[in-house]
């Protein structure tokens, strides 16, 4: 197959199986890395507050996989999850946000080796700003909330990038703006219990904003109202009242039911090594266990 083909091959096949894809240019990478670095010296983001994040991104593409050429971004559709915790003869359901499970990694991670081994190209995963690569590939547009919204797909999604040393052809990049959609509406800005979408700029105040506080290690400040919690991570206030969601907003599947016994274990903050394995998997099916450490704070506020 020639070289050329195989990015439209990637895009095609992605998408009769329901996914989103693109293929750029690794030289875009340098783009993306400057771009975190002038919002840094803008300060409009803080680059202590948010260290953890930006210490997972790595630029140097070509240390990860020596010839790279090409990055793929995707996109995967996935619905909210519904969370189910029994305590005191009471059953709580929380919402984990679509972005959090990544049980579709895998299956476009094959998808991709398929087409792209068959060839004779590699493909390496990637840990770049994955919103700000799938709005600049075009693939993505960016909502005023900053969150990526992939064309019939809302911002039900979750993306994924991948390193290759195929060639990426001819591809576009554009400029990280909202959609136009945006333009005259208000709704997430209003949703927002926080003030985190402001009117005056187009970054959010994510210092403010109930996801960043949601992963944030110790306890929440003062000003948080307790009313204002909503999922068990991450937060679903302004992407549901968003109008580009309005066919998606109602996709909700079961997740794990944690009977009575798990849920004071977790809410306890019990190690690891002293929870039954049988809730491992539980939560390991959930994708929580990342954020291990800050569910017993996030349940007990949800609980209230």
């Amino acid at each position: 197959m020639a070289r050329d083909e195989i990015a439209g091959l990637i895009c095609s096949k992605l998408e009769e199986r329901g996914y989103r894809g693109a293929v750029v240019p690794v030289e875009h990478v340098a783009q993306l890395k400057h771009e975190i670095e002038e919002r840094m010296r803008q300060k409009e983001i803080d680059a202590g507050l948010y260290k953890r994040y930006l210490i997972h991104f790595k630029f140097d593409v070509i240390a990860n996989l020596p010839g790279a050429r090409s990055i793929i971004i995707t996109a995967a559709p996935q619905p909210q999850r519904k969370v189910t915790f029994q305590l005191n003869g009471q059953a709580y359901s929380f919402i984990i946000p679509p972005t959090y499970y990544s049980n579709t990694d895998d299956r476009i991670k094959r998808i991709l080796r398929s087409i792209l081994s068959s060839n004779g190209y590699q493909l390496h995963r990637a840990a770049l700003p994955l919103k700000l690569l799938a709005v600049c590939s075009g693939m993505a547009k960016y909502g005023k909330n900053n969150i990526a919204y992939t064309g019939g797909l809302g911002s039900f999604v979750r993306l994924a990038a991948f390193l290759s040393d195929v060639p990426a052809g001819s591809s576009d990049w554009l400029e990280p703006r909202a959609m136009k959609d945006c333009d005259k509406c208000k709704a997430c800005r209003k949703a927002c219990p926080t003030g985190a979408i402001a009117p005056d700029r187009f970054l959010i105040h994510a210092e403010r904003c109930i996801t960043f506080l949601n992963e944030d290690r110790g306890e929440f400040p003062e000003w948080i109202d307790p009313a204002w919690h909503n999922s068990l991570v991450g937060c679903m206030k302004c992407q549901l009242v968003c109008p580009v969601n309005k066919q998606f907003v109602k996709w909700v599947e079961d997740g794990e039911d944690f009977a009575e016994a798990e849920t004071e274990l977790i809410l306890n903050g019990v190690p690891l090594d002293s929870i039954p394995s049988a809730t491992v998997d539980k939560l390991n099916r959930c994708y929580m266990m990342e954020y291990l450490d800050v569910l017993p704070r996030n349940l007990r506020a949800l609980m209230k």
